[in-house]
């Protein structure tokens, strides 16, 4: 077996991605970084104000109160309006993304909460205001320059900055909220997303033969859901410890229950359940993570929305079939299916299964081609994807997608009764209708 291109795991993967798919972990670590921030710049406005106590620069230092005195009317007026402007700014942009998951679909909704921008948004909003308040408690009723202890100078000029900072993140934000109201941009994104989960998995062909005999399993515990992820690292480990290899039943967003297994063991003892604790990771929807076909199911479910008669936007499922043709070509020669993932000595410890490529095929354009029967505009896209797919692909790659374009023109040809109109629906365009 070759293992082309594969990658040992990383252990801290997982914990990044979850975190990514949460909005809360940004915020926290801004107002960490914020109270850093304050205690740091208290400090330096205390020595300040000691210094020039020592060298008995009263009137310079009774400018820099007077300076304060006014900066801290611009401060107040800060902290009054940002938590407005905050909750005003993501109420439009929650009907903004409500909306574009209504266009498209739903799945869309995880590119906002995913998105960098948003989140050093809201950071940056909360943290203006957070900031802003802890500036107003260092504020000293005391003007007189030889009895005050802290004049808040560099903390009222970085107040000034962070809300500089948050115009210009707001100039970006609703330009990026504006762009998921775009098709192109989101699918797109959706592509983009899909190569990078291409480009960190692992690949190999093999099977599970060779594996010896199943000698147990491992029953899912905890609630039920989705299988979004893999810990490979954590599952290879407790496999070395074992000196057993394990198999993974279920295949990334299959939906499993209590009780189900989730692991096959061969080779030995099944390894203590606290150490394959945390290796599968359940929620309540897919995620592009380990999850190679999730894309092509996000391109799908807004094509199919596309072509349905109370959309009927056939340029919209075009742009989707670009970008799955566009995937599909880059799969074309890599291996797919079983990935054999191996320990530091080059033994297999875990054995995933994955999709293959004919299940990747029937997803991009099994739904699909029942819907383009009128739509003479998909069903030339779709016939030229499949011709370009043909060209690239190797002979033992070439009959699910030799199947899918006879269906097609079968589907064609009973539906458009005109042999004209059959004419032009089967004419191969890379634009669909050109």
């Amino acid at each position: 077996m070759s293992d082309r291109g594969y990658r040992r795991p990383r252990p801290l993967s997982p914990l990044r991605e979850h975190l990514r798919d949460t909005f809360w972990s940004a915020p926290t670590m801004g107002f960490v970084c914020v109270f850093v921030l304050w205690l740091g710049a208290s400090a330096v406005d205390e020595e300040i104000v000691a210094v020039l106590q020592r060298e008995e620069a009263y009137d310079e230092l009774g400018s820099l109160i007077a300076f304060v005195q006014d900066a801290k009317t611009i401060v107040t007026t800060i902290s009054s309006a940002m938590m407005t402007f905050i909750g005003v700014v993501f109420s439009i942009s929650l009907v903004a993304v409500q909306m574009a998951s209504g266009q498209l679909t739903p799945r869309v909704v995880r590119i906002f909460v995913r998105s960098r921008i948003s989140k050093l948004t809201l950071t940056v909003f909360l943290a203006t205001f957070l900031f802003s308040l802890l500036v107003l408690t260092s504020y000293e009723s005391e003007a007189d320059p030889r009895r005050v202890v802290s004049v808040p100078l560099l903390q009222s000029m970085l107040t000034l900055v962070l809300v500089g900072l948050s115009l210009l993140l707001f100039v970006a934000y609703v330009s990026a909220t504006l762009r998921l109201l775009q098709v192109g941009p989101v699918v797109d994104k959706i592509a983009r997303d899909s190569f990078r989960v291409l480009g960190r998995m692992p690949r190999g062909p093999g099977g599970p033969e060779g594996l010896g005999p199943e000698t147990g399993r491992v029953v899912h515990e905890g609630r039920a859901g989705v299988l979004r992820d893999v810990n490979t690292a954590r599952l290879v480990r407790a496999a070395r410890r074992q000196d057993v290899v394990l198999r993974l039943i279920p295949r990334i967003g299959d939906f499993v229950v209590p009780g189900t297994p989730v692991l096959a063991v061969h080779g030995g003892a099944v390894p203590p359940r606290s150490r394959l604790r945390y290796g599968v990771s359940v929620g309540v929807e897919r995620t592009l993570h380990q999850d190679l076909a999730f894309g092509l199911r996000q391109l799908s479910d807004i094509a199919l929305r596309a072509l349905s008669t109370s959309v009927n936007d056939p340029t919209t499922a075009v742009q989707c079939l670009d970008r799955s043709i566009q995937f599909l070509a880059a799969l074309v020669h890599l291996p797919l299916g079983t990935v054999h993932h191996r320990d530091r000595s080059g033994r297999v410890r875990l054995v995933q299964e994955g999709p293959g490529w004919e299940d990747l095929v029937d997803l991009a354009f099994e739904e699909i081609r029942w819907c383009v029967a009128g739509s003479p505009q998909v069903s030339r896209r779709l016939l030229a994807g499949l011709d370009d797919l043909l060209l690239l692909a190797p002979e033992e790659r070439k009959q699910p997608l030799v199947r899918h374009r006879a269906l097609l023109v079968q589907a064609v040809e009973r539906a458009v009764p005109v042999a004209a109109d059959r004419e032009f629906a089967l004419l191969p365009d890379r634009q669909g209708i050109g």
